[in-house]
Formats: structure tokens, C-alpha cells, sequence
């Protein structure tokens, strides 16, 4: 008689949340640990070093607001670029996707930030987008399908700012088909290992993002194991 394989070992997902970012939906967190995610709290304001993770999410926030904190702790950002470096998994979402910029320029003063997205956040005095976004996938969205993964996402973005001076060869995830996004045209900037957005999405079952997310991640640490 067979027997049923076993369920898969949980990879380790480190989740920022701090003063700096908070914005999480409950239901999307229960969604990655359903996938098989263990989470691990990392506080991008105190932590000197990433504990031993598998992959990142830095969801929203507020970063402007404690920009000089941020830049402060040196520490984590260069343990931060160098896993990113060395291809750790990464989704940031707003406020996540400001922090891996280059730079973070608040009231006209620039304060440095980890540095893995090449271009530079400004806050600006009015929203930039805001609303319900839909986005098509392109080729360079980096996470496996998991079910029905339809090619359009429906989600919403609230920013103030704009990322700027990027490459002009910059690989975008998704073409904006109603919003903002990075530019109007293109959001979820495609870096290395990284995928960073500033639309929030919510794990439905028309958009599991937690499972695809979930699936690179475990992808990603199996080839980094020689698996």
C-alpha cells in the first residue's frame, strides 16, 4: 500500500514589522504559513543581522517617518544588500519597496537606504496613486504559477512618492492596466531576487500570491542547498 508522501519541511520567511512597517493583512500572513511558511519578526530598526531566513516580505508603512532611523542602522541594510547579493528571495510592497531603494529623499533631505532597487524614492505633498490598481503579468514576473493564476491581478496603492532615476533597462513584473504603479505605465520592479511593488495585494482565490510567493522561496532555497 502507498503511503502518502510527506508534507514538505516549512521554509523560514522573515516578515519586517516595526514602527517603520505595519501594514500586514491577517489573513494574507495566515495564507503563507498555510503554504508552508514559517515566519520570522525582523524589526529593520534595531536588528543588527538577518536571522537565518529563507526568503523576505516587507509589507507597507511608513518609512518617511523614521527615515533617519532607518539609515542608522547600517547593520542591517549591509546584511540586507548581501543576502539580496547572494539571491535571497524578496517581495516588498510600498513601503517595503521605498527601503530597498537607494535613497529616500524626505522634505528635500536624502537619507540612505539598502540599496538593492537602483533609483531613489521622493515624497512628494500629494498622493501619487491612489486606489484600486489592475495589473498583467509580464515575462519577467519571477514567481512559478501555482493553480488557477490568472494574468491580471486586482489590488489597490496608497503612496506619496515616486521612485526616480531608475536604469532604462529596468524589468518591470507587471504592465499597469488601471493606476499608477512605478510610473503609470509599469509597477513591480524586477532586481536580482527581488520584487518590489507599490501595490498591496490580498491572497484570494483568484490571486494566491502567498502559495506563488511561498513556491519561489522554497524553489530558490532548494537550489541554493544543491537540492
Amino acid at each position: 500500500q502507498a503511503t502518502a508522501a510527506a508534507p514538505a519541511a516549512p521554509v523560514r520567511i522573515g516578515i519586517v514589522r516595526d514602527r517603520a512597517f505595519g501594514f500586514y493583512y491577517a489573513d494574507d500572513l495566515d495564507a503563507l504559513a498555510a503554504a508552508g511558511a514559517k515566519l520570522v519578526p525582523i524589526d529593520a530598526l534595531r536588528d543588527q543581522r538577518l536571522p537565518a531566513i529563507d526568503g523576505l516580505f516587507i509589507g507597507g508603512g511608513f518609512p518617511e517617518m523614521l527615515a533617519a532611523e532607518l539609515e542608522a542602522n547600517e547593520a542591517l541594510q549591509r546584511a540586507l544588500k548581501t543576502a539580496i547579493d547572494a539571491g535571497l528571495p524578496v517581495y516588498a510592497e510600498c513601503g517595503g519597496l521605498m527601503y530597498l531603494a537607494r535613497s529616500l529623499v524626505v522634505d528635500g533631505r536624502s537619507y540612505r537606504m539598502v540599496g538593492a532597487i537602483p533609483g531613489d524614492v521622493v515624497m512628494h505633498a500629494r498622493p501619487v496613486g491612489r486606489g484600486y490598481v489592475e495589473l498583467e503579468r509580464t515575462d519577467a514576473f519571477p514567481w512559478p504559477a501555482v493553480g488557477d493564476s490568472p494574468a491580471r491581478v486586482r489590488a489597490h496603492e496608497f503612496h506619496y512618492s515616486s521612485l526616480e532615476n531608475l536604469p532604462p533597462d529596468t524589468r518591470y513584473a507587471y504592465t499597469v492596466r488601471r493606476g499608477h504603479g512605478i510610473d503609470g505605465r509599469h509597477d513591480g520592479i524586477v532586481v536580482g531576487s527581488v520584487l518590489g511593488s507599490y501595490a498591496h495585494q490580498r491572497s484570494t482565490g483568484r490571486n494566491d500570491w502567498a502559495a506563488r510567493f511561498v513556491a519561489h522561496v522554497r524553489s530558490a532555497a532548494a537550489i541554493a542547498r544543491g537540492g
